[in-house]
């Protein structure tokens, strides 16, 4: 039958999504806290040394196939062309069995050979566990991938927030309960990566229910795959796929760098393999600082990507301008402030959320982190948006590399201080280039020097302000408990954040046109006109 896909129903699913990245977003960084208030800094360790591989096949099945598979398949609805329609899920479908399959084997075979690269044999069996992940890729990607692409993103949204509290739900309780009973944190290790299983199945479940649901509307015959272009098909999923894939899994891959040589480094330079351990875990503290600060520019690009590329295609090119314009703007002030006013308080936010303030100084570098990672995903998003697709992924590559080895440098030197140092150069030439070829496609610069004075002001105010307030908290509480530190981080950012507001509202950087597309938008414009 045809499949009818309003504007309105279009813009609502955009709006479902972006709320749902949301919510997995946050909650993929919060959980990390309790977690590791029970496992400890070591535990953490070891869940971070595989949780790399867990982070690329969630890529694999949320940002790269089923986005491509969704666009297939709405090409060939706009035609009414169910045949072809049938021909683009049971190709896909087996396209990704096989991509799951390979990667399967060469992780659940390879795993020795990766655990030994890290430093750290006990790793293997964890690897072996997580690898069981990439078979779940099929169903996942191929059924997401047909319901975006007829226009209901209802199944995809329950699907990713199901997958993330029941994944959430398995590693807190089973590693609570591991440690409790006195099993080895590598056990615990591996009772939290089995939430990857158990989110994944609830996954098929939900989006199964869907199918039940509309089993007249699926082609669940998957028997027949002759007569189908698979070439086509698989050439597109591979390419274009891919080059989505790496760019959304530009965090993920940062991660995975680091857990291949950070701890080997780190016993190289002559540290104890015990000391190494927790010295990797007290830097991996800084993950869940990074993935919070990034949540407003990802929900930016899942929200306008589709209206630069509808205006694009329409050449409208004014509206797709002030939609870039609105774009730049959100992300890089979003990252400016979270990095900065991180940077001031990290401290008591360290105390707060991980017992103690072991490792300050390296994860306050690690959050300069936040205004190159806002900025890339933002320009990554708006070049997928111009149908630019590969750029992006070919910059962030070259820019993996480069970390990789300054890691080797750095950290024999200076520790998992030169990890955080090599993480912020390699994102600060990806960061440079994507800027550059943006300035190219445009022949000119989105945002005018007034934008930068204002950003600037308001972060040094911003600043002088949180410094003055700690230097008053410190004289005023001497030796401060855990409560009183979540108290001044609190606190602290709440101030830091209304003065930062403040002064950005009243510089103007925002037109009232812009002011009413933001969240809140009525509010902030009379804030604004206030200062008027």
């Amino acid at each position: 039958m045809p499949y009818k896909n309003t504007s309105a129903k279009l813009m609502k699913g955009t709006l479902v999504l972006t709320a749902a990245a949301l919510i997995t977003k946050i909650l993929s960084a919060v959980y990390r806290v309790p977690f590791q208030n029970i496992v400890g800094d070591i535990g953490f360790y070891i869940y971070q040394q595989v949780y790399p591989f867990y982070g690329i096949a969630l890529a694999l099945s949320t940002y790269g196939f089923p986005v491509i598979i969704s666009k297939m398949i709405a090409e060939r609805q706009e035609e009414q062309n169910e045949q072809e329609v049938q021909a683009v899920l049971r190709s896909s479908f087996l396209f990704l069995a096989v991509t799951g399959m390979i990667w399967f084997l060469l992780i659940y075979f390879g795993a020795g050979s990766i655990a030994s690269l890290m430093g750290d044999p006990q790793l293997k069996e964890l690897i072996q566990l997580i690898s069981v992940t990439f078979l779940l890729l099929p169903f996942i990607s191929g059924l997401r991938g047909f319901y975006q692409g007829k226009g209901d993103m209802i199944p995809t949204a329950y699907s990713q927030v199901g997958e993330q509290f029941i994944r959430v739900a398995t590693i807190l309780v089973f590693s609570a309960v591991l440690v409790a009973n006195g099993y080895s944190l590598y056990m615990a290790g591996a009772g939290a990566l089995f939430g990857s299983i158990t989110g994944g199945l609830v996954c098929i479940f939900i989006l199964i229910t869907f199918v039940w649901r509309d089993r007249s509307h699926l082609p669940l015959s998957f028997v027949s795959l002759r007569g189908i272009n698979h070439k086509e098909i698989w050439t597109r999923l591979l390419k274009h796929g891919t080059a989505i894939c790496i760019s959304g899994m530009l965090l993920v891959l940062l991660q995975l760098i680091d857990a291949l040589n950070v701890y080997s480094l780190l016993v190289q330079s002559g540290i104890s393999q015990e000391e190494s351990k927790q010295l990797k875990g007290i830097y991996d503290r800084g993950q869940p600082f990074i993935q919070l600060g990034t949540v407003v520019s990802t929900s930016l690009s899942l929200t306008l990507v589709p209206l630069i590329t509808s205006a694009f295609r329409k050449g409208e090119s004014a509206e797709m301008n002030n939609k870039i314009r609105l774009a730049l703007k959100i992300g890089s002030l979003a990252g400016f402030a979270a990095s900065l006013g991180l940077i001031n308080i990290i401290e008591p936010t360290n105390t707060m959320l991980f017992q103690n303030s072991l490792g300050s100084d390296v994860i306050a570098v690690f959050c300069l982190s936040i205004l190159f990672s806002s900025i890339i995903l933002t320009i990554s998003g708006i070049l997928q948006g111009l149908e630019l697709i590969y750029f992006p992924a070919i910059t962030i590559l070259g820019g993996l590399v480069i970390k990789y080895f300054l890691n080797i440098l750095l950290v024999t030197q200076y520790g998992t201080m030169g990890s955080s140092i090599s993480t912020v150069i390699a994102l600060g030439m990806i960061t440079a280039i994507l800027i550059f070829r943006l300035k190219k496609q445009f022949h000119a610069s989105f945002l005018k020097p007034h934008f930068y004075f204002v950003t600037g002001f308001a972060g040094m105010v911003m600043t002088v302000v949180l410094q003055v307030y700690s230097y008053l908290y410190s004289a005023l509480i001497e030796n401060p408990s855990r409560i009183m530190a979540a108290a001044e981080s609190l606190s602290s950012a709440a101030i830091g954040a209304a003065v930062f507001i403040l002064i950005i509202l009243k510089g103007s950087i925002f037109s009232p046109e812009e002011l009413g597309q933001l969240p809140g938008g009525d509010k902030l414009s009379s804030i604004s006109e206030r200062f008027k």
